[in-house]
């Protein structure tokens, strides 16, 4: 009696939902990153206010600059620490033979760490306003969703290149350098936007700025799903 075994291939999102759950089930029962991101990021904030001074009208008037680049420093933390498992234990090669796309790698990484970097949004914002006495004229909901997108737009190449200085000796400094100047376009989008949502969109300008801000995201998104294949072969 002879018996023959197939294995068989797993789709696109199922393999990605299995990688993102995988990642979040880990940061749950460890919590060691989300710890880390919190303390970098309030931090930041709190050394833009002591460099500042006492001057209350520049903090409110810069506070969305000051959140996303706390957001954006402590994001590289998230970032490099996305594939450190992966890479302390080889199991990258483990998941290269997995039989499905190896873009579900990247679909399920991005998602985690996008997860991730708006979690840190949301416990950052009340510091944020705590700190800097802003208010938010336009809402919670245009906020949460300017948050989102920004979140969105860091995640994509912050996965490709983090996947690339995974196994680099100097990745801890080989991420930023790679990255940072990836995202400037998409940094100042949603820094003027989410300071419209902060200060009020008097002219009507808040529309065009998001709109920007998603064509970065999508393009970004749309390049790490094209070259992360060739990224992990490498």
């Amino acid at each position: 009696m002879s018996a023959s075994f197939a294995i068989r291939p797993i789709g696109l999102l199922r393999a990605a939902g299995i990688i993102l759950g995988k990642d979040l089930l880990i940061e749950w029962r460890t919590r060691a990153r989300i710890n880390a991101l919190v303390f970098f990021a309030v931090a930041t904030l709190l050394l833009f206010s002591f460099a500042l001074g006492p001057d209350v009208d520049l903090l409110r008037q810069n506070a969305a600059g000051y959140m996303w680049l706390g957001i954006l420093f402590a994001s590289v933390l998230s970032l490099s620490e996305s594939f450190r498992v992966e890479a302390e234990n080889a199991t990258l090669e483990g998941l290269k033979l997995v039989p499905t796309d190896p873009r579900a790698v990247f679909l399920g990484k991005a998602c985690g760490n996008a997860v991730m970097i708006f979690a840190l949004c949301l416990i950052l914002l009340p510091v944020m306003v705590a700190i800097y006495d802003v208010s938010i004229a336009e809402g919670l909901p245009k906020l949460s969703l300017v948050l989102a997108i920004g979140c969105l737009a860091i995640s994509a190449p912050g996965t490709i290149f983090a996947a690339i200085s995974a196994n680099a000796r100097a990745r801890d400094v080989l991420l930023p350098l790679l990255l940072f100047p990836m995202l400037v376009p998409a940094l100042l989008s949603v820094v003027k936007a989410t300071a419209l949502v902060l200060q009020g969109d008097l002219q009507d300008s808040l529309r065009s700025w998001l709109g920007l801000l998603c064509c970065f995201s999508v393009i970004y998104w749309a390049l790490g799903f094209a070259v992360f294949p060739k990224v992990i072969e490498d």
